[in-house]
């Protein structure tokens, strides 16, 4: 338990001249996880890449020392050969990426991408790889895991392709895991699933682990101890329980206090008499599928209905694949309903047509979950905020153009001199900043949020969520927010809808929802959630 399996020691790395990592010094031993946690920037993904021999970056200079020492002879990894690498990647040191559906190739077989690094470090016969890929999708939980074996990474769901790439990881017994964001964009309970998952592994297997994330909630349920890491330096080192329950350092404490919990307040409450301004009734979207066997219907949506008061939130929560997004995607007109009626203002939004219509959808605004995905990368700020004010005529002339694109960035907290940058140049909370300033040109009266906080560090979560708030005391918005971190759900919404495979299993106020939940998903969802605490 004690032997160390990778030993890091004045750790550092230069980039163009300018040092990005300061001097950082850690240990992972057998069968222990090591929990490093910052922000977005403070350095974690480039510190476990310089570390392990993977950064790759131009211009990047590492210097220090990081020892892998293991049943195999011990390597010294900052500056080996690159021979020397490749026969310690995927053989000795396993690597699971925050995104599996851009880490797995999508061209191969689960069973080719799994039996790839075997055959490079092991060379079985191929019966023997054949075996082991199975033998490794039955070990991670992949259900039929036989039949998945010619599958490709698009037939699977988002926890799907990580437990594939957990399983790709461990297919050469590495003496170190090295987790980066494996669980952040997945709803509560596939990232339960994962996290124990991989705890079960490190037990049965007794890999050591490196887990790197920015929030704290899952640092505590998988670390024995922790690095917390701010602009390359690291500001504390304990274990998991001290760093709860005695942080020694501001920065420390400010990342657990910006994690939201269950049991936080809700919003102020709307009047009683507040106005219905959607109602959605017996909604159904459907989509015809190819498969070997003929054309087959997903239904994923089905008989769905539920009410927005004006000035309130509702909260649409479920797991990946509940339909929560088709929801979204139907209300803005992006698919068209199988059946159902959508009113807004009490007019049928699914009956109006050509000109009318785009008009009536102008009042709905949508805000999705990857900023960077959304904005075009080769516009600049005021192009993306000021494309709506054009499609719409909704500014008079250049100048009513800049000056509205100038009161919507003040709106988010935003100078106006970022009207000049690009996406690329701006933080991640920065980027979602500008997508609602984008939605709030259309001066709707419902907001539509898609998972628009899920991509974020808690600390810039926090401030946008915070923002929201804000923006609907001021201008008296009306949110429909699509979320699955539940803690997240309570702390925005009045009404709480819970789908699950494409239809209504709960819906009702938010306060009675989460005090007394009627349906058994419901407390899966919430048991699910991490605790405030690490368990002992």
């Amino acid at each position: 338990m004690n032997t160390p399996v990778l030993t890091v020691e004045d750790l550092r790395v230069r980039i163009a001249g300018r040092e990005i990592v300061h001097g950082v010094s850690l240990t992972v031993r057998r069968e222990q996880v090591l929990g490093i946690v910052g922000e977005s920037g403070s350095g974690k993904s480039m510190t476990v890449l310089a570390a392990t021999g993977l950064l790759d970056a131009p211009g990047a200079v590492t210097t220090g020392s990081s020892v892998l020492a293991g049943e195999a002879d011990s390597v010294q990894l900052v500056g080996a050969a690159p021979r020397t690498l490749r026969g310690v990647h995927g053989g000795r040191i396993g690597f699971v990426f925050q995104d599996p559906g851009t880490s797995l190739n999508p061209l191969l077989t689960l069973e080719r991408q799994i039996t790839e690094s075997l055959e490079a470090h092991r060379h079985p016969t191929r019966r023997e790889a054949r075996a082991r890929a199975l033998h490794l999708l039955e070990a991670v939980g992949l259900p039929n895991a036989e039949d998945r074996l010619q599958s490709y990474p698009h037939q699977l769901s988002g926890g799907q392709r990580q437990r594939v790439m957990i399983a790709i990881a461990l297919a050469c017994d590495p003496e170190l895991l090295v987790a980066d964001e494996p669980t952040t964009s997945l709803d509560v309970t596939t990232q339960a699933q994962i996290v124990d998952l991989v705890g079960g592994l490190q037990r049965d297997f007794g890999t050591a682990v490196v887990w790197i994330s920015h929030d704290l909630g899952v640092i505590g349920q998988v670390a024995d101890d922790v690095t917390v890491l701010h602009d390359g330096e690291v500001v504390e080192q304990a274990t998991v329980l001290d760093v709860f329950d005695h942080p020694q350092q501001p920065y420390t404490r400010r990342l657990l206090d910006a994690r939201p919990l269950i049991g936080s307040d809700g919003p102020p409450p709307v009047p009683d008499d507040a106005a219905v301004l959607l109602e959605v009734t017996d909604l159904a979207v459907r989509f015809p599928v190819s498969t070997p066997r003929g054309t087959s219907t997903v239904h994923a949506v089905e008989d769905l209905s539920f009410r927005i008061r004006r000035g309130s939130t509702l909260g649409l929560v479920g797991e990946s694949g509940s339909g929560k997004s088709t929801v979204a995607a139907a209300l803005t007109g992006l698919v068209r309903p199988h059946a159902g009626h959508v009113e807004l203002d009490g007019v049928d939004v699914l009956a109006v047509k050509s000109r009318a219509e785009r008009s009536l959808r102008r009042r709905i605004g949508l805000v999705l979950q990857d900023p960077f995905a959304s904005l075009n990368p080769r516009m600049p700020i005021a192009a993306s905020v000021g494309e709506p004010l054009v499609v719409h005529g909704l500014a008079k002339g250049k100048a009513g153009r800049r000056a509205r694109i100038a009161e919507l960035l003040d709106l988010v907290g935003l100078p106006s001199a970022f009207a000049t940058r690009y996406p690329h140049e701006l933080s991640g909370g920065q980027r979602q900043r500008v997508s609602i300033a984008r939605a709030l040109a259309l001066e709707p009266d419902l907001m539509i949020l898609d998972e628009s906080t899920a991509s974020l560090d808690v600390s810039v979560q926090a401030q946008v969520l915070e923002l929201l708030a804000d923006l609907q005391h001021r201008l008296g918005l009306t949110f429909l927010f699509i979320g699955h971190d539940l803690a997240v759900i309570q702390q925005v919404s009045h009404d709480v809808l819970v789908m699950r495979a494409g239809r209504s299993v709960e819906y009702r106020p938010a306060a009675d929802l989460f005090a007394e939940p009627r349906e058994e998903y419901t407390r899966a969802l919430l048991a699910a959630v991490p605790p405030t605490r690490p368990r002992v």
